[in-house]
């Protein structure tokens, strides 16, 4: 095996894909000006559903060390249930890089709508803060 294991991902902007990690629901306290929900709350929805993710795949503690990528497709209205799904891009020696869509359902609709996706990287961390070397045997994926 090499330093870095990559996952495929398929993205599909039909129907939501990869492990649910976090649904809510999107309330009036979490709106911008414009009376839409403010991108900067569904941003840290995404990051708290892949911490979940991350620490679920590498049986480690993780600190969020980079966002790329990040793709605002539509907006996030009061009373929309927000879920994040969330899949494996690459696993590196001490990092992990997790692809998160976040979906919404609409009220009085079935469908679901892809509003955001981006790449998080987390890095395995150790109980002084400092980064470690995922353990691959531990990692499910």
């Amino acid at each position: 095996m090499t330093d870095a294991q990559t996952v495929a991902s398929p993205h599909s902007e039909t129907e939501p894909h990869g492990d649910l990690c976090i649904r809510t629901l999107a309330m009036p306290a979490d709106t911008n000006h414009n009376g839409d929900i403010f991108g900067g709350w569904l941003l840290s929805q995404m990051d708290v559903a892949g911490g979940i993710y991350a620490i679920k795949t590498t049986k480690a503690r993780t600190a969020t060390v980079a966002i790329e990528a990040m793709n605002f497709r539509k907006p996030v209205f009061v009373g929309d249930v927000v879920s994040v799904y969330a899949s494996t891009v690459r696993i590196g020696r001490t990092s992990i890089t997790v692809h998160l869509d976040a979906w919404v359902r609409r009220r009085r609709q079935s469908q679901s709508i892809l509003v955001t996706d981006g790449n998080f990287t987390y890095v395995a961390i150790d109980d002084e803060g400092r980064p470690q070397v995922i353990d691959k045997g531990a990692i499910s994926v």
